[in-house]
């Protein structure tokens, strides 16, 4: 079943791909898909910043660019960072007074935060082919909207506390979704030869989300307190154009 989605999926790219003219980049606006690797380094606002520092994001997407230089798909990315705030009051419930939680063991258990998420962007945009080696790249503006998720990972090696196992320690990791906008201005560089191709830019992310736990075990209580987030982060895109080159002619005399 596998090897036979896989051939079906084959097969519809190199059929889409084959839609596409054979234009000469250079000085032809062409229609064609782009598949992209993305990076992105943010720093938090709102809501988010009261627990989280700056984070990374990697992901990445498909784009459908019209003949018109309009621009359509999808993106996915997993979040994740080490900057946890208030991570000595997150587990208070299950602390000795000096903050140390203690494991199976009769020791002090050794525990790591994490910042962990996801998101997935429906997106369009616009390419403004100002200072651009052809009118197929240059500025370009982006906007989007998605769904988000977010939470504080507890990592204890060797799961030597009981505490945190299983759904315990699903009480202590905040874990909210929701609804995300987002909107982004970069300059995309599709190079008349297809050796080089990217984009680099700003975005900014707009998240709306809901605590998705009952109880939270730091507090004892259900937290039903509606977040408001902002993600800004500075964002770098390895491009694949999926235009079929205009062939060399060659004529005798």
């Amino acid at each position: 079943m596998f090897r036979k989605t896989l051939t079906i999926i084959s097969a519809l790219l190199l059929t889409v791909s084959s839609l596409f003219a054979q234009l000469n980049i250079h000085d032809s606006i062409i229609s064609t898909p782009l598949i992209y690797a993305t990076y992105s380094y943010q720093f938090p606002g709102g809501d988010l910043a009261k627990q989280f520092g700056s984070n990374s994001s990697i992901g990445g997407g498909l784009l459908f660019k019209t003949r018109h230089n309009w621009l359509f798909g999808a993106e996915g990315n997993f979040m994740f960072g080490q900057s946890v705030k208030n991570s000595d009051s997150l587990l208070k419930s299950i602390t000795t007074h000096e903050g140390f939680v203690i494991d199976a063991n009769g020791y002090y258990a050794d525990l790591v935060y994490y910042e962990r998420g996801f998101s997935f962007l429906v997106k369009f945009g616009k390419v403004i082919p100002l200072l651009a080696p052809n009118p197929n790249c240059g500025f370009t503006l982006i906007a989007g909207a998605g769904y988000i998720q977010d939470k504080i990972r507890i990592h204890n090696p060797g799961n030597t506390a009981p505490q945190l196992l299983g759904d315990y320690k699903k009480g202590y990791d905040r874990l909210n979704g929701g609804i995300v906008a987002t909107g982004s201005l970069s300059y995309m560089y599709l190079s008349n030869t297809r050796l080089l191709n990217f984009s680099v830019g700003f975005e900014f992310m707009q998240a709306w989300t809901n605590p998705y736990r009952e109880i939270d075990f730091g507090t004892g209580l259900k937290d039903t307190g509606k977040l408001s987030s902002q993600f800004y982060g500075i964002k770098v895109c390895w491009i694949i154009p999926l235009y079929k080159r205009m062939p060399k002619e060659f004529y005798l005399y």
